[in-house]
């Protein structure tokens, strides 16, 4: 038994937002089908290099972006903008629990697949929107993407080194920060409509935007706005309230080294031969410490550079200092607690045999993740999804498929 073993999630979504929060509903045992343009797919399986190759003629086929966020599914091709097209889709939704997509606003009302009209043949259905901006409000005809959105929501303020030194200036997150935000929090929502529906027997409307969830994601920074009236400023790896909290220099690298409280401190001053700084009154309270990080640091800096990342991790691991190293992919598909987590995972895939994945971080006691379908090939599963959902037999899926309908 899965968690979601009785659900079905029709899912419109490209990209990575609802993508990634289908994946999660997939990870938990929902049936999802994904609906994909004819002959073209969702975008990112073209997001590439890297690229799966054609094992036959070498070609490159799907990204390794579209792989991230797409395990668990069944991918068919139907073309929206026919009729015949969209009366397949209604059909779809009159047997769904779940429909996600993130279309711009309106997208799909003249295709008479928007909420209002889809409930009507299935009140139980728990509609999905994610969008950039909402669907009120004045940006909401308006496209959004996770780097505009990380601009706009205040990431990029208070992330990168600060301006006065070298390589200062904004920077957006390395991954899709706002896209992933978004889908953990649409597939929360799902989840949360639907057990409301287990009472009220009725499905409901979601309306997640990107902008939202960044501004809600800037968390203990927007309080602290709002509280004193001034905007956070970068600081690049430091930490507003907590010191030391960073990376610090070694003689071979770096180490991040996280006190997050007065005894942490103490045992670091110890391992680094200058106890002096412990009772020192501008930094023996985390409080002095904010305030005097500018002379503090520097003496942290000068000691920790004596040392190499391999014997300060050891030393600080010792007396139970939280510290560690600022690994590269590789050293993290390498580190012992990654790979005794199986958070690597191989993939079955009907052309290339396997496919690497990763682990979902969800793991339920009773109802695990099996991890026994990987990302699908383009349409990979129209015939036995309009076969087994819509009765269709294949003279009918024929016809479909010479008129382009599929």
């Amino acid at each position: 038994m899965r968690a979601l073993d009785d659900i079905f999630v029709l899912d419109l979504s490209r990209v990575l937002a609802g993508p990634w929060a289908t994946q999660i509903l997939a990870d938990l045992g929902a049936t999802v089908v994904k609906v994909e343009k004819p002959g073209e797919g969702d975008d990112t399986r073209r997001w590439g290099p890297p690229f799966l190759n054609d094992p036959e003629t070498g070609e490159p086929v799907d990204a390794a972006y579209y792989l991230s966020a797409n395990r668990g599914k069944r991918s068919i091709t139907v073309d929206l903008a026919s009729e015949e097209g969209q009366e397949i889709i209604r059909k779809l939704a009159a047997k769904a629990d779940v429909l996600v997509e993130n279309y711009k606003l309106g997208g799909l009302k003249k295709y008479g697949l928007d909420y209002d009209s889809l409930k009507e043949i299935n009140p139980r259905l728990v509609y999905c929107s994610i969008t950039g901006f909402g669907q009120d409000g004045p940006y909401a005809p308006r496209a959004g993407y996770d780097f505009l959105i990380q601009a706009m929501g205040g990431m990029m303020s208070v992330t990168g080194e600060r301006d006065d030194l070298p390589g200062g200036g904004p920077q957006k997150a390395g991954v899709a920060f706002a896209d992933i935000s978004s889908g953990l929090y649409a597939a929360i929502a799902i989840l949360g409509a639907l057990n409301q529906r287990h009472r009220s027997n009725k499905g409901q409307y979601i309306d997640i935007a990107l902008l939202d969830v960044q501004v809600f994601n800037m968390a203990n920074q927007a309080l602290a706005y709002m509280v004193s009236g001034e905007s956070p400023k970068r600081m690049g790896n430091g930490h507003a309230v907590v010191v030391p909290y960073q990376s610090f220099p070694t003689s071979n690298g770096h180490v991040i080294i996280a006190t997050g409280n007065d005894n942490q401190y103490r045992k670091l001053m110890d391992v680094l031969g200058r106890s002096d700084l412990s009772d020192d009154p501008r930094f023996a309270k985390m409080s002095g410490r904010v305030k005097n990080r500018h002379e503090l640091i520097p003496l942290i800096e000068a000691e920790t550079r004596k040392l190499s990342s391999a014997e300060l991790y050891e030393k600080l691991e010792a007396v139970s200092v939280p510290c560690g190293p600022i690994n590269t992919l590789e050293e993290v598909f390498k580190d012992p607690q990654v790979i005794h987590r199986q958070i690597r995972k191989d993939l079955p895939h009907s052309q290339q045999g396997t496919v690497p994945g990763m682990a979902t971080p969800l793991r339920l006691s009773d109802s695990p993740t099996p991890y026994d379908r990987g990302p699908p090939v383009l349409g990979e599963n129209t015939d036995e999804v309009l076969q087994e959902m819509l009765g269709l037999d294949s003279d009918a899926l024929s016809e479909l498929r010479e008129r382009q309908v599929i």
